[in-house]
């Protein structure tokens, strides 16, 4: 009987505990069936009203009757009148409270005066709570005085071998192109975490800043800025002072990247940062550039390559986005005001020379035609080899075109036959280079149609010739279908427009011999790619490696030294073409290519005339020197020595090749040896939705709008000033207003750097909810409150000991919070040496808030506040080490909150590091305390504790300290739970703790069950009101039911499926069935608590 009454108890609070939420949940339905005479019920009325009248006229009213009307409106306006005053009373006094509770928010500011670069106070008390703007205050500009970060720190010379080693890593240098983003922030959160730790393991330390020019980005910025402030285009003010105003907003925009990067926290050499049009680096640049050229790896060809007709210049793969389409879909374009249409596959037939016959091919490029020199189809097909070595006709053009054979030719797709446009497709170009087939270029740079094209299309832009030609085809009755076609529509991440493969005179590296000893280091393991997973993508990329088109139609960038030979002063020597690789040297500078070209034809060099070429260089060419040009090279500085090689390249996977591997090929080509000994690859952040980060999604993110906070409007106001499209604002504005209703809380630096690290797990993408980050700001209140606890506990007077080592008077508690540390140790430097974060923060976060906030703090309370003075010592002792070490451990994700609070603990000896930025990371062997055994029974402790706390909860327990009765399976699991009586006393909040084993708890109890050792019983007897609980649950099932019942009669009118819509009625089913539901759980509490009257 007396188990029974347990589990009635038990049944009945399991039930009930859920009636907190029952409440809300009943409020926000009365409410929500009181607006039912808004929206839906004036669905309802109108629907009972139409069919009331019938679709009759309205019976005319009589005097009385429209008297008593008007006094009923009278009456009506008054009370509205007075609900109006009253709600405008109401608003007064809650935006008065608004206003009281605001000024109680108010952020804590550090406002001592402390110049630039002197250290920060901290003898002045510490704020009630943590406030990022307080604690990130003037740490920074004094770890960079201090020369923390620099690699000479602590050395008496770099030259001097460091016997625990080296590290050395290069920043994926940002472009220049504005502001960073979350992406930028988590590649600075992971490496700024990794160099840390390096720099705390002792190591002689360097991360390299540095700035990427971004040719076609920065150009088009810039472009943009030019046409709207000034009306100007770059021709209207040529080259020379294009470029000067393209290094103006560079000095402008490039300090508000690094101001970010501060704002971060980024442990960089900011003396050594480097830009990639800085003179060493150009120097570089130019010196490979020879040197591969003069060696025949870099050429001139004029070959196929990626057209932005938009910004006139050839794009890199990584520049075009591929948008795939299902079928027929309107696309805009820039430069048109009609959409495009793509996604269909347009047949047509040419006429067979000689003969009645005709092939019909299929494109979804009909405005190519004009362009074709033949059609091709494969030698086994049976259909067309009675055609082999004939001709087509072109009909809109006087042009007899070959039926060519070629087995790249799909027999199975379409009609067999397949037209060939070499000027304009790279299936084709191939195709054409194998016959020996004529290339027709029909679209110009600026995507008009060519006079090769013909009187009536010439001039055209190439989408509207794709009218032109669809009429004239039908025109001549050759036209012989469309149907939908699924595609990939190349297009232009800068300017949007749509990718035209043009036939270019380009210069080109071969990377064969380079891509093929890059896949060789990797397969010996000399470079090691983490996650491995991605070895898979490097040997498919570069064992598959083209030629590298590096030459960009461009005005910002590194001008190209090459320089074409005009003129010979000899009439033996013809001129030449812009092809002929003979009519082109390169130099370091203009004489010396002249010295070469003279030499080549045999000349003095006065009758040479050159003109260097005007492109500039694919911007990743640059980069790919990054990791030596920064020290200087070609020249053998000491710097170029000491820091090349570098150890680890950390970036994002997707510029796994377009960066990673070209740095590589680069380094063994010109240096001789690999640029670092292992890449770190990272997953992509996406926003909480899974989407790309994307301005006219407004999902891209400044980190310093999630580290300062920012509201909607402003937000908004950022996207107002941008260079998007008013349609694509429009709907971005939408976007943020979706996300961030409420606009981005104030998170601090070191909640942003924690989470992002915290969401890095190898192989997959980061889905980023801006406002999870918050959560990790409530982490750092925690350790601000539980540090400002323990400061006050250790008292002024405390000393740590010089070293930390047990004294052999430790309590239990003490030994196994000691043991935790030692674990979280071992995490930490497990995950950081395996680029394991997870496993790093999740170690740290949980031994500050689960083990040390929740448990070991709340349990060393009565010694802290008892009166046994070496008690308090011993615990004095251990709170200190497991702070102190917390703080190192913590120190490379979260820099200023650990440097804030480090500073105010007490030293262990006079001759401690002066920041915790330079002090030594935890080492597991330093501290031989680990106990798993002890660990596994307060792990089972903590489980009875959080068992009897929810009981506690469930049933509002908050100062009553009721009896709690452990019954056990066993004398050992007892004989276990009696030695931690004291800890379960203060964690569960009991009177007492028994522990039964043969014995049965008394009546009255609630129970849970630990596991099958242990059950938990809270002894409630006499602290619960039964009939109290049965009347207020009674009162509750009424309302509820009334308003099932108002929900039954409104779907009782007739003809209510039709009148209705069906998204109304679908609400008000749900809305039933949840509070029928409820009726149900109150019905069983009230049936529990009728059996203990």
């Amino acid at each position: 009987m007396q188990h029974c009454t347990s589990v009635v108890f038990t049944q009945t609070r399991a039930i009930l505990g859920k009636l907190p939420r029952v409440l809300q949940l009943t409020s926000h339905l009365t409410t929500s069936g009181r607006m039912e005479n808004g929206p839906e019920g004036a669905a309802s009325a109108a629907a009972a009203t139409t069919a009331a009248a019938g679709g009759e006229p309205a019976v005319q009213k009589t005097e009385a009757q429209l008297k008593k009307e008007a006094k009923q409106r009278a009456k009506m306006e008054k009370f509205q009148a007075k609900q109006e005053k009253m709600a405008a009373q109401k608003g007064e006094k809650k935006s008065e409270e608004k206003k009281e509770k605001k000024k109680e928010k108010e952020v804590v500011t550090y406002d001592i005066q402390t110049p630039p670069g002197e250290k920060k106070d901290v003898a002045s008390e510490m704020p009630n709570a943590y406030s990022p703007k307080y604690v990130e205050a003037a740490w920074y500009p004094w770890w960079e005085k201090q020369g923390f970060f620099k690699p000479e720190y602590g050395r008496k010379s770099l030259q001097e071998p460091n016997p625990k080693g080296q590290f050395v890593m290069v920043i994926p240098p940002p472009n220049v192109t504005g502001s960073l983003h979350l992406g930028h922030a988590l590649t600075n959160a992971i490496e700024d975490s990794i160099t840390r730790w390096h720099r705390m393991k002792g190591k002689t330390t360097l991360w390299n800043p540095g700035c990427d020019h971004a040719g076609i980005a920065t150009q088009v910025i810039v472009e943009k800025k030019l046409q709207r402030e000034e009306g100007l285009s770059r021709h209207d003010i040529g080259r020379d002072k294009f470029v000067e105003k393209v290094w103006k907003w560079k000095n402008e925009k490039g300090g508000r990247i690094y101001e970010q990067q501060r704002l971060m926290g980024i442990s960089v050499d900011w003396e050594r940062a480097a830009f990639t049009m800085d003179e060493k680096l150009c120097n570089c640049v130019k010196e490979v550039f020879v040197r591969l050229h003069d060696e025949g790896i870099i050429y001139r060809s004029n070959r196929l390559v990626n057209w932005s007709c938009r910004l006139n210049s050839a794009i890199s793969d990584i520049e075009v986005d591929k948008k795939e389409i299902p079928g027929r879909t309107l696309l805009a374009v820039p430069g048109y005001e009609e959409k495009v249409e793509f996604g269909v596959l347009v047949e047509f037939a040419y006429p067979v020379e000689g003969s009645d016959e005709e092939i019909v091919v299929a494109t979804t490029r009909i405005e190519t035609m004009l362009g074709d020199t033949a059609v091709a189809v494969h030698p086994q097909d049976d259909r067309y080899k009675h055609l082999h070595g004939k001709f087509v006709l072109h009909p809109l053009l006087e042009r007899r075109m070959p039926i060519v054979c070629d087995d790249f030719v799909d027999r199975e797709f379409g009609t067999g036959a397949v037209k060939i446009t070499p000027a304009h497709d790279h299936n084709d170009y191939d195709c054409g280079k194998r016959n020996n087939l004529d290339s027709v270029t029909v679209i110009d740079d600026s995507g008009l149609m060519t006079e090769d094209c013909g009187d009536r299309f010439k001039g055209m832009k190439r989408f509207h010739a794709r009218k032109a030609v669809l009429e004239a085809l039908k025109e001549k009755n050759l036209y012989r279908g469309t149907k939908d076609n699924p595609m990939v529509v190349p297009t232009c991440s800068r300017s949007k427009d749509v990718i035209e493969p043009l036939l270019k005179p380009q210069w080109y590296v071969n990377c064969k011999d380079m891509a093929a000893a890059a896949v060789e280091v990797v397969r010996n393991g000399e470079l090691k790619v983490i996650p491995d997973f991605h070895e898979a993508t490097w040997y498919r990329w570069m064992e598959n490696c083209r030629d590298w088109c590096i030459s960009r139609q461009l005005w910002w960038g590194h001008r190209i030294p090459a320089y074409f030979i005009l003129t010979v002063n000899d009439p033996s020597i013809p001129p030449g073409a812009d092809v002929d690789e003979k009519y082109w040297v390169s130099g370091r500078d203009e004489a010396e290519a002249r010295r070469k070209a003279a030499e080549r034809f045999g000349v003095s060099e006065d009758k040479i005339s050159l003109r260097q070429d005007e492109d500039v260089l694919d911007t990743w060419f640059s980069s790919a020197f990054f990791p030596f040009s920064i020290f200087g090279w070609p020249e053998q500085t000491e710097e170029f020595k000491l820091f090349y090689p570098g150890t680890l390249l950390e970036t994002g996977h997707d510029i796994l090749f377009f960066w990673v591997a070209r740095m590589v090929m680069m380094g063994l080509k010109m240096i001789g040896k690999l640029p670092f000994k292992e890449v770190y690859l990272h997953a992509l952040v996406r926003d909480a939705h899974g989407r790309k980060m994307s301005k006219s999604l407004g999902n891209v993110i400044d980190p310093v709008d999630v580290i300062n906070g920012i509201t909607l409007d402003n937000l908004h106001k950022l996207l107002e000033n941008s260079n998007l499209d008013p349609r694509e604002v429009a709907r971005a504005k939408q976007g943020q207003k979706e996300d961030y209703p409420n606009g981005i809380p104030e998170c601090g630096t070191d909640a942003l750097r924690f989470a992002l690290c915290a969401y890095t797990s190898q192989g997959r993408d980061i889905n980023l909810d801006v406002l999870r980050v918050q959560g990790y700001r409530f982490f750092c209140n925690k350790m601000w409150n539980a540090t400002k606890f323990a400061l006050s506990s250790l008292g002024e007077g405390f000393q740590p000991r010089f070293e930390a080592k047990l004294s052999g008077s430790e309590r239990l508690i003490d030994q196994w919070i000691l043991s935790r540390l030692v674990a979280a140790v071992d995490a930490c430097n497990r995950g950081f040496e395996n680029y394991d974060f997870p496993l790093v923060t999740n170690g740290v976060y949980n031994f500050w808030l689960y083990d040390l906030c929740d448990k070991y703090l709340e349990s060393i309370k009565p010694i802290i506040y008892g009166k046994d003075e070496a008690a308090k010592e011993t615990t004095r002792q251990t709170l200190y080490t497991c702070l102190e070490v917390g703080l190192r451990l913590l120190s490379p994700f979260m820099p200023f909150i650990t440097e804030e609070l480090w500073q105010r603990l007490p030293r262990r000896s006079n001759e401690a590091p002066p920041s915790i930025c330079v002090a030594s990371y935890p080492e597991a062997e330093e501290f031989p305390w680990r106990q798993e055994n002890l660990e596994e029974e307060l792990d089972f402790v903590h489980e009875v504790n959080c068992r009897a706390r929810s009981i506690r909860a469930e049933y509002n327990l908050t100062k009553q300290r009721p009896e709690l009765y452990l019954q056990c399976s066993d004398n050992s699991v007892a004989g276990m739970l009696n030695k931690y009586t004291d800890i379960i006393t203060i964690l569960s909040q009991s009177g007492k703790v028994v522990t039964l084993v043969d014995q049965a708890p008394p009546e009255g109890c609630a129970i849970l069950t630990v596991s099958d050792k242990c059950t938990v019983h809270l002894l409630l007897k006499g602290m619960v009101d039964a009939s109290k609980e049965i009347t207020k649950l009674e009162g509750k099932k009424s309302n509820l039911n009334n308003q099932v019942d108002k929900i039954l009669k409104e779907m009782s009118i007739p003809d209510y499926e039709n009148k209705v819509p069906e998204q109304v009625r679908q609400r008000k089913d749900e809305r039933k069935a949840q509070m029928e539901g409820e009726i149900e759980a109150i019905t069983k509490a009230i049936e529990n608590f009728q059996k203990l009257l």
